[in-house]
């Protein structure tokens, strides 16, 4: 990832001062004839089996979509601001995956640009949330909730997604989580083991 800090870092906050909460106050956010255009073309594009037409109405509507991205049926970009959704070259965002650019809060809503780098894969039904970027060739689990970075070639799941593996080219092991616990026991007896095999 080439940007520094954190998803939180990069999200654009707007107040909505006063009692009512700030979805209440969309409309002042983004004009209600743009979200209703976005939001024909994007389940116009949710429905549509061909790939080709899904990334041709998304295009219209401000998403950046690299060559060759694939969404899978009812995968969804952000209705309010799709503007700020880029999937890189051959990027897969699976069935009903969701990927959103705002925050309505009580006090504020915020937005942020999503970026699924080149070669990603986002999972059906994952959530990614404003701000955060998936690194290239990265993959993001089914069902998980994308709350902070992925970095390139690793592989993600939960809620929140947390990394469970990375690829050897990036330097990880196969397997982090349980097999770095394995590895750090091993890292921890070697010293063991070698004063054993003296003393034998």
């Amino acid at each position: 990832m080439t940007d520094e800090g954190t998803r939180y870092d990069r999200l654009t906050r707007h107040p909505t001062p006063g009692p009512r909460n700030s979805l209440q106050s969309w409309p002042s956010a983004r004009s209600p004839l743009v979200v209703a255009r976005n939001y024909a073309a994007i389940v116009a594009a949710r429905i549509s089996p061909s790939l080709r037409l899904k990334n041709w109405l998304l295009r219209r509507i401000g998403v950046t979509v690299g060559e060759g991205v694939s969404w899978g049926l009812e995968s969804t970009p952000d209705v309010f601001w799709p503007e700020l959704v880029t999937v890189e070259d051959h990027a897969i965002i699976g069935y009903d995956a969701t990927l959103l650019c705002h925050e309505f809060l009580q006090d504020e809503y915020r937005t942020g640009e999503i970026v699924v780098g080149e070669r990603a894969m986002v999972g059906a039904g994952a959530v990614v949330l404003p701000g955060v970027h998936v690194g290239a060739g990265a993959q993001v689990a089914a069902n998980s909730l994308v709350v902070e970075d992925v970095p390139p070639d690793a592989t993600v799941a939960g809620v929140p997604a947390e990394v469970v593996s990375r690829s050897a080219a990036d330097g990880g092991s196969e397997r982090d989580g349980a097999g770095d616990s394995g590895r750090k026991n091993s890292e921890e007896n070697d010293g063991d083991s070698v004063d054993d095999a003296a003393q034998s």
